[in-house]
């Protein structure tokens, strides 16, 4: 079943952020949903590499995609990354834009990562898959490995309104019933 991508940015710099958004359409097609861009106020962790008062925001993507694609989508979002370090040549950041993949689908939101830990599954060429959130009860709702943003309200609306544009596009799909009424559907 496809599912829906997304990436989360994350950057001090809102030109920035805006041509990661450009280069990420470059590579998986047009965005059809962009949250608001939001202050990144729930960890320093990101200080020392990407510098301060960084911002968060979100896009998916129009396109749908296999789940199976998400080790190759990372390592893209890795190489970007790079790529916007080098054109951005600014020593005292280096690395001006985290950009997360992952998917969603009616049931949960993955993220991507290069790091491993207990609670992540290794897929293939060093990433791992995070089960961050899961929809139940009609609503999101967090893991206790969950990122602390990730639990905002504000993030889970975005989500929401993601969540509602995939089942629209997979109701479209000819090869697959309707999802009935529920909170995985």
């Amino acid at each position: 079943m496809p599912v829906k991508l997304l990436a989360g940015l994350l950057s001090g710099d809102t030109d920035l952020l805006a041509r990661a958004r450009q280069l990420l359409s470059r590579e998986f097609g047009p965005v059809d949903l962009a949250s608001d861009i939001w202050p990144f106020t729930h960890t320093d962790y990101y200080t020392a590499e990407m510098g301060p008062h960084l911002q968060r925001c979100f896009l998916s993507f129009e396109r749908l995609m296999a789940p199976a694609r998400l080790p190759e989508i990372k390592l893209c979002t890795n190489a970007l990354e790079q790529r916007l370090a080098d054109e951005c040549l600014a020593p005292e950041c280096a690395r001006p834009v985290n950009i997360d993949p992952g998917y969603l689908d009616l049931a949960k939101l993955i993220l991507a990562t290069t790091k491993d830990h207990g609670h992540r599954v290794y897929l293939d060429q060093g990433i791992y898959a995070e089960v961050t959130l899961r929809y139940a009860g009609g609503a999101w709702q967090p893991w206790p490995w969950t990122y602390p943003d990730y639990r905002q309200p504000e993030y889970h609306a975005f989500f929401d309104r993601v969540r509602s544009a995939y089942r629209a596009q997979r109701q479209a799909l000819p090869q697959w019933p309707a999802p009935a009424d529920g909170d995985h559907a």
